[in-house]
C-alpha cells in the first residue's frame, strides 16, 4: 500500500532540477493490456541508474491511451518499484474537473509530484490555462508541473500569475521551443520555478535549453539505454560541447531519423527501442502505430551501439 508524499514542493523541484528525467514507457501484453509486471520490473531497472525523477504514464507512457483506472494503477506501481529512489510524478489531464479529481488520486497514490498534461481537444484561452492549472494546484498539497504544448500555450503573464497565487506550482515543461517565454521565465523567476526541456527527443536541444535556464530535460531514451543517457546528460552540465556533439552525430540525429518518418513515432521509436535492446515492453497502443518490421530492423544496430 502507497503512503502519501513527505516530499514538500520546494524539495521535489530542487530534486528535479538536479539530474535526468526519467518518462517510462508502459508495457503491454500482446493484445495490448497493461503488462503492470513487466512496467514494474522496468522501474526497477531504471532506479538502479540515479534519475532525478521519473514521470509516471506521461506522453511517453502513452497517457492519452490509458484509461484513468489504469494511469492510477501505474502511478502506484512505480511508486513500489522505486522504492523511494527518486521522486515519482503522476500525470493529470483531460477537462478541469477531471484533472483535479485525477490529481487528488495521483497524490493517493502516493506521488510525489503532478504533472498537467494539456487539456483535451478545447482551444482554450489564457483565463480558461490560468483557471485549469489553478485547480488542479488547489486539489493537491504536492508540488506541480506544468505542460507547454499543443493547446496549453502560456504567456508569460498567466505563469506569472500562477507562480503569484500558488507556491505548489514549481516547473514549466517546454515542449514547443518557445525561447523568448522561457527566457522571460527564467529572469522573472528562475530561483522559484523549475524549466524543463521538454521537446521530443530532448537530448537534441539539451545545451541550447541550458543556457536558458532549463537545467534539466526529459529523456525517453533513458527506458532502452539509460547509462548512455546518464552520460550525456552529465557531458550537457560539464558544458562538453564537443562531447555532446559528437553524440548527437553518431546516435541522436540516426535516431531521428527514423523518428520522423510517421506522425506518433516520437514514442512509438522508444518502445522499438526497448525490443532492440532485449528489454520489449509490447506494443503501443492505437491511435499509435509500431515501426515496421524493416525500421526496427534499422533501429537495431543504432541502439546496440549505445548499451
Amino acid at each position: 500500500m502507497s503512503r502519501p508524499s513527505d516530499v514538500s514542493p520546494d524539495d521535489l523541484r530542487r530534486t528535479l532540477g538536479a539530474g535526468l528525467l526519467s518518462f517510462p514507457v508502459t508495457h503491454t501484453h500482446p493484445d495490448l493490456s497493461l503488462d503492470e509486471d513487466g512496467y514494474r520490473e522496468h522501474v526497477a531497472h531504471l532506479s538502479g541508474f540515479g534519475a532525478s525523477g521519473l514521470f509516471a504514464a506521461g506522453g511517453t507512457g502513452e497517457f492519452p491511451a490509458l484509461t484513468q483506472a489504469e494511469v492510477f494503477t501505474v502511478v502506484r506501481a512505480t511508486v513500489e518499484a522505486n522504492a523511494g529512489r527518486s521522486p515519482v510524478v503522476g500525470p493529470v489531464g483531460y477537462g478541469t474537473a477531471t484533472a483535479a479529481a485525477m490529481a487528488r488520486e495521483v497524490e493517493a497514490a502516493g506521488a510525489d509530484g503532478v504533472f498537467v498534461l494539456p487539456p483535451y481537444l478545447n482551444e482554450v484561452t489564457q483565463e480558461g490555462l490560468y483557471q485549469h492549472v489553478a485547480a488542479v494546484c488547489r486539489a493537491t498539497r504536492l508540488g506541480v508541473v506544468v505542460y507547454h504544448r499543443a493547446n496549453a500555450r502560456f504567456t508569460a503573464r498567466t505563469v506569472d500569475r500562477l507562480v503569484a497565487e500558488f507556491d505548489n506550482l514549481v516547473g514549466f515543461k517546454d515542449g514547443i521551443c518557445d525561447i523568448d517565454l522561457l527566457a522571460t521565465l527564467n529572469a522573472r523567476h528562475g530561483e522559484r520555478l523549475l524549466l524543463v526541456g521538454g521537446l521530443p527527443t530532448a537530448e537534441t536541444y539539451a545545451l541550447p535549453y541550458l543556457d536558458l535556464g532549463a537545467t534539466t530535460y526529459s529523456s525517453a531514451i533513458f527506458n532502452f539505454a539509460p547509462r548512455w543517457a546518464r552520460e550525456f546528460y552529465d557531458r550537457v552540465r560539464a558544458g562538453d560541447r564537443t562531447g555532446v556533439q559528437v553524440r548527437l552525430s553518431e546516435f541522436v540525429l540516426p535516431y531521428l531519423q527514423i523518428r520522423d518518418r510517421s506522425a506518433g513515432y516520437a514514442v512509438s521509436i522508444v518502445k522499438a527501442g526497448m525490443t532492440a535492446a532485449g528489454r520489449s515492453a509490447g506494443s503501443v497502443r492505437p491511435p499509435l502505430t509500431d515501426l515496421t518490421d524493416t525500421e526496427l530492423a534499422e533501429l537495431t544496430p543504432l541502439v546496440q551501439k549505445v548499451l
